[in-house]
């Protein structure tokens, strides 16, 4: 049989997995954000000298570009499901 300290224990173990996770509307798309973003790296590494950091700033911003045109993609009206 479980002691009262037991129980306790448990429930808040419970409490700490059920929390609910905090959601809110983005008032932009994803392709606006990722755009805003590219853009942003871009200004920053245009400020560094050539080197390693400014290459990776350059290559999150391609693939911030890269992950918006797939969302347009995927999202356009053009995209059909498979046939099967």
């Amino acid at each position: 049989m479980r002691t009262p300290d037991a129980l306790s224990l448990s429930s808040k173990r419970i409490e700490q997995i059920m929390q609910k996770r905090r959601r809110f509307k983005h008032t932009t798309t994803l392709e606006e954000r990722l755009a805003k973003e590219a853009k942003q790296l871009r200004e920053e590494a245009g400020l560094l000298p050539p080197g390693p950091v400014r290459d990776g700033l350059l290559r999150r911003a391609r693939q911030d570009e890269t992950a918006s045109h797939m969302t347009e993609w995927l999202n356009s009206r053009g995209l059909q499901p498979p046939r099967g």
